[in-house]
């Protein structure tokens, strides 16, 4: 006879013939199931030395790309300088269309602002060409590793080290896609030990 198809419809019948009360706390809970180690994605903030395009609706003269300067700044003519560090692209954008209203510029203004270039990412270690690239949206630690020539003999096949922008310790992470890589990251590839 096939009556149970689901372990758990095993359990049920096996915990109902012993007698058991409290059946429905322990069928009520999903199987837990054991995730790679995923990062999780978070918006790409802006950091010194990333690109902005602003696109003032109406007002060509303001329009433009804009380099966040070493103390963290953006400077856009009739706005001034805002601090942009750590904002995302729609934040900044709505700090100017508040600093443009406020210096009363424009009566409504709509400002746009998106990421024309990030900061890059580094590669060192046991890879076939170390140093600085240029980032991509979707970048994970295996594509980060290809951009830089692919690993050595020497290289470690389980894990990589990354230290994100603006920390100072590395992480140990799996070698795996689901790892992404921001701007700004270092990833140093160890050797492996045989």
């Amino acid at each position: 006879m096939r009556f149970l198809r689901r372990p758990d419809s095993a359990l049920v019948f096996l915990l109902a013939l012993g007698g058991c009360d409290d059946m429905t706390a322990l069928v009520s809970k999903p199987a837990v199931e054991h995730a790679p180690n995923v990062t999780p994605l978070h918006p790409l903030r802006l950091q010194i030395g990333d690109k902005v395009k602003v696109v003032v609706i109406g007002d060509d003269k303001l329009s433009g790309e804009y380099q966040i300067d070493g103390r963290g700044m953006i400077s856009v003519p009739a706005a001034g300088s805002l601090n942009a560090v750590g904002l995302s692209a729609e934040s900044l954008g709505a700090a100017l269309q508040r600093r443009l209203r406020d210096q009363q510029y424009l009566l409504n203004p709509i400002v746009n602002v998106t990421i024309s270039e990030f900061r890059p990412f580094y590669v060192l270690g046991e890879v076939e060409k170390p140093g600085e690239y240029p980032y991509h949206t979707g970048l994970n630690v295996l594509s980060a590793i290809a951009v830089a020539g692919g690993d050595t003999y020497r290289a470690s096949r389980s894990s990589a080290l990354v230290q994100r922008a603006g920390e100072t310790a590395f992480h140990e992470v799996p070698l795996s896609p689901n790892v992404p890589i921001y701007p700004g990251d270092l990833i140093k590839l160890p050797e492996r030990y045989f």
